[in-house]
């Protein structure tokens, strides 16, 4: 009997440990080679943005350590992966933001962490070297965007549930997307563009907050719902639709019927947010949506890197207003929680808006 109990003990401490120490290769988005764990049970993210895929891909319990704008005491904050997990803010600390890690703070993390997931390989840090640094494996990932960009953000995700084990979340994840477009898709594509309002965005962030006239002529929730951006040139590539600030000359020229403001402006100086210029600017003035009231809140989208949840939430809004016929059955505050809380696990539409005075999906009064 003791020998048989002998014989099941090492067979079970065999297979224990090989199945702890067990690897496999993943070819990360950049096409490096990468030995994981084929267990993962604990992670850090690197980067901006890096965190929010992570929280989308519902996996926030594996993370150990965060960098340090995930535990600073923010008056105002568009991030709603943070809002919806406040344990990140008590998590020990691995770094400074936009990937600049201390391998000495990771290598004190206890355990530690399995694999490293970074995007923006090129911000911060450097991915093989702090591979090198700390013996963890480091996973880069392309972050992608909603505009020209999605196949890489659909990538990552995938790659994040091959490595976590997560793979239906990720489907999850790239069909509720894929769903989402052909749905705003449906309702607009048949409008033909005499029939359409023309709009702007202005005071989109940038690397911090700006004034009206930062835009992105490429606007996310404006392609998915087939709007007139003025701002929107087909002659540009899509580098030079990603961010541009457009003079108010031009801005008058094309006077647009409905303006839509990027909250994050209110971050700046009173005198510097579009809010502010709309209002007391006379070149804007002259604006005839400024004259005819027609200026409505959007949540910012911008905020360490794109707020994908926050994008899909401001295109059911502008579709609502640019288009309320093809938007009856949409309430904008409700659709918003419901798609907040299939990204980041929690409905925080009612923060956000407090957050930004009360402003986000409602027409505001500039004068």
């Amino acid at each position: 009997m003791k020998q048989k109990l002998l014989l099941i003990l090492t067979v079970l401490f065999t297979t224990v440990f090989i199945n702890a120490s067990a690897t496999k290769t993943v070819t990360d988005s950049t096409g490096r080679m990468v030995e994981i764990p084929v267990k993962i049970n604990r992670i850090i993210c690197s980067g901006a943005g890096c965190l929010r895929l992570i929280t989308y891909m519902n996996a926030q319990d594996l993370v150990i350590g965060v960098d340090d704008i995930e535990k600073r005491d923010n008056i105002s904050d568009a991030r709603s992966y943070a809002i919806a997990n406040p344990r990140y803010k008590n998590l020990p600390l691995i770094g400074e933001f936009r990937g600049n890690d201390n391998p000495e703070l990771i290598l004190n993390l206890n355990p530690a962490p399995d694999v490293i997931f970074k995007v923006y390989s090129t911000s911060g840090h450097d991915a093989v070297e702090l591979e090198d640094k700390t013996g963890i494996p480091v996973i880069i990932l392309k972050y992608g965007d909603l505009s020209y960009n999605k196949s890489d953000l659909f990538g990552s995700l995938r790659l994040i549930g091959n490595v976590l084990g997560k793979t239906k979340r990720a489907e999850e994840i790239i069909s509720f997307i894929d769903r989402t477009f052909d749905d705003l898709d449906r309702r607009t594509k048949d409008i033909s563009d005499s029939r359409k309002k023309t709009c702007f965005i202005g005071g989109v962030a940038q690397a911090g907050s700006h004034g009206f006239n930062s835009t992105e002529p490429a606007y996310s929730p404006f392609k998915m719902i087939n709007a007139l951006n003025t701002a929107f040139d087909k002659s540009k590539t899509p580098k030079e639709l990603a961010h541009a600030y457009i003079s108010k000359e031009k801005i008058i020229e094309w006077d647009p019927d409905v303006l839509f403001i990027d909250l994050s402006t209110l971050q700046t100086t009173e005198e510097g947010n579009a809010l502010y210029e709309l209002a007391n600017d006379p070149v804007y003035s002259e604006l005839d949506a400024v004259k005819k009231g027609e200026v409505y809140g959007l949540l910012p989208y911008n905020w360490y890197s794109t707020n994908f949840d926050s994008v899909i939430a401001n295109a059911y809004y502008a579709g609502k207003v640019l288009f309320p016929d093809r938007f009856k059955d949409v309430d904008p505050q409700k659709k918003a929680d419901e798609i907040f809380r299939f990204f980041a696990g929690e409905p925080v539409f009612d923060k956000l808006d407090r957050t930004f005075g009360g402003k986000v999906f409602k027409k505001i009064k500039v004068k």
